[in-house]
This record gives C-alpha cells, sequence and structure tokens, in this order.
C-alpha cells in the first residue's frame, strides 16, 4: 500500500447481537461502558482522518439529542436525496455514494471516517469502499432494533490487525480487508 493512498474506516460500537441502535434509535446501550477518562481510542483515531462520510438519518439523531456534531474541522459529507446549502465544512451530498467516495480517495490526504449509519455501511459494503473496521462490541443483547450490518451483501474476507479489550467489558476488533 502506498503512503499517500487514503483508506475508508467504518468506526462504530454496536451489541454483542449487531446493533447499532435498538428499537425506536434508543441508543441508551452505549451508557454501559461509559467511563470518565475513557474514550476507547476514539481521540487518536479521530486525528488520523480529515473527511467523514455520515448519513443523514444518523446526523439528524446526533442533532436531536442536543448534540453540536463536533468535527468542524474536517470535511463531513452528509448523504442525503434532498438537496440544502453547505455550512462550512458541512457538505449536504445527493450525488453517487460510490463516485464521492472515489473522488476523496483520489485526493491526498488522512483517512476517510464513516460515522454511518447502516444504509450507508450497507452501500459501501456492497461497493467493496470500506477498507477497515474499527468495531467496538458493546457487552449486551438487545434483541431488536438497527442491524449494523444488514442482510444481501457480498461477502468479505477480512484480516484481524489488532483487537483490544477494556475494563467495562468492552471488546474493540480491527480488522482490515483481506485483499489491502
Amino acid at each position: 500500500m502506498m503512503e499517500t493512498e487514503r483508506n475508508l474506516i467504518l468506526y462504530s460500537a454496536m451489541s454483542l447481537d449487531g446493533y447499532i441502535a435498538g428499537p425506536d434509535e434508543d441508543l441508551g446501550f452505549l451508557s454501559i461502558v461509559e467511563q470518565e477518562g475513557e474514550d476507547y481510542g476514539y481521540s487518536e483515531f479521530v486525528k488520523s482522518v480529515d473527511a467523514i462520510i455520515i448519513g443523514r438519518k444518523t446526523y439528524d439523531k446526533v442533532i436531536s439529542m442536543g448534540y453540536q456534531y463536533p468535527h468542524t474541522d474536517k470535511d463531513v459529507y452528509i448523504i442525503t436525496r434532498t438537496e440544502r446549502p453547505s455550512i462550512g465544512t458541512f457538505k449536504y451530498y445527493t450525488g453517487s455514494l460510490n463516485d464521492l467516495v472515489a473522488s476523496l480517495k483520489s485526493e491526498k490526504g488522512k483517512n476517510i471516517y464513516c460515522d454511518g449509519g447502516a444504509e450507508i455501511v450497507q452501500e459501501l459494503l456492497k461497493n467493496k469502499q470500506i477498507d477497515e473496521f474499527v468495531i467496538s462490541i458493546i457487552p449486551v443483547l438487545l434483541g431488536d432494533g438497527i442491524k449494523l450490518f444488514k442482510d444481501n451483501r457480498p461477502s468479505e474476507k477480512l484480516k484481524l490487525v489488532g483487537s483490544r479489550s477494556f475494563p467495562k467489558g468492552l471488546v474493540q476488533l480491527h480488522y482490515s480487508r483481506d485483499d489491502k
């Protein structure tokens, strides 16, 4: 791999049974592993990226929870079907996700962060555009909700880059595509 090549990295948390949200988009299960002073490597990861791809529903969910989306120093592409004007580095993108990723990967820069949601992940997986997966497993079985990995996508062989476990029970897995 060339030094200048940008990777698209999915960085996400999910329940042990594969859900990124419970019924009614409930994210309460994430609090199980909250610990003051522990961000599970997120700050370090965010330093390695300069572009973020996020679905509009996921973005709206973050905003509806009373948070300001934090990455104002990065190019943020909010994938949507409805045209809206850009706000600073936040761009509402209505074009082809495939074309956007190809364009970003062809430019020099840091890695690209896929911040979800499930529909965006599904589309990226169908086109084999995710290069690395950093998945934090939360020690809970939700039983229902929104799955991170939907059915009806191509199979893909991965290789383990690393794994870490933490005192609150979170296990973080880092994989890359086997053909990288």
